[in-house]
C-alpha cells in the first residue's frame, strides 16, 4: 500500500499478510481523491471510515490533513496495525480508531457528524446490508449537511434507485457510488 499525496507521499506502508483485507488499488483511490479533491479542502474537514481495515483510506485522509479521521473495523489485527502505523507516522493525533462492528456502530444516532463518510465493506457482504449502511448513515444522521458518502462496491449491485444517490464511477474493478 502506498500513500499518494499529501506530507506523506510516496510512502510506502506493509500490512501484515494474515489481516482480512483488500485494500482499495492505488490506481482507485488517486481517481476517488482527485473527485474528492475538487469538492473540498481536507485540512477543514473531518471523514469517519468504515471498515477501515488496515488504514488505506484513513491515512491517505491524514496525510493531505483532515483535521480528524475516526477508523471503524471489527477485526482486532486491523485496528491494532493501523494504531502501529498511525503512531509511527505521528498520525495518532488525527486519527482515532473504533473496533466495532460497523452495523451496530452505524445504528446509534451520531454523536459526532463527519463531512466525508467513506465505506468499503467486505465485498461478499448481502445486498441488503449494503442498503442498510448506506440507509442508517442518513437516518442517523452521519454526516454533516452537505457532506458526501462515498461507498466502495462489487460491480454486481448498484444503488442509483436509492434515497441520496449522486453519482457512481468505475475504476477497473472498484466501484463507487457517492451519496449526499
Amino acid at each position: 500500500m502506498r500513500i499518494i499525496s499529501g506530507t506523506l507521499k510516496g510512502k510506502r506502508i506493509t500490512a501484515p499478510t494474515n489481516l482480512p483485507v483488500r485494500p482499495t488499488t492505488d490506481f482507485a483511490k488517486e481517481a476517488l481523491f482527485n473527485i474528492l479533491n475538487n469538492e473540498w479542502y481536507f485540512d477543514e474537514i473531518s471523514v469517519l471510515d468504515l471498515f477501515s481495515g488496515i488504514g488505506s483510506i484513513s491515512l491517505e485522509f491524514a496525510s493531505r490533513g483532515a483535521k480528524k479521521v475516526t477508523s471503524v473495523d471489527n477485526f482486532y489485527g486491523c485496528i491494532k496495525f493501523l494504531d502501529e502505523t498511525s503512531k509511527q507516522l505521528k498520525l495518532d493525533e488525527t486519527i482515532t480508531t473504533v473496533k466495532s462492528d460497523v452495523l451496530k456502530f452505524l445504528e446509534k444516532s451520531a454523536s459526532k457528524k463527519y463531512d466525508i463518510v467513506f465505506a468499503d465493506p467486505p465485498y461478499d457482504l448481502e445486498v441488503d446490508a449494503y442498503k442498510t449502511i448506506v440507509e442508517l448513515i442518513f437516518k442517523n444522521e452521519w454526516l454533516e449537511e452537505g457532506g458526501n458518502f462515498v461507498l466502495e462496491h462489487p460491480s454486481t449491485i448498484s444503488f442509483e434507485d436509492l434515497p441520496h444517490f449522486v453519482q457512481h464511477k468505475k475504476y477497473g474493478n472498484v466501484h463507487f457510488t457517492f451519496f449526499e
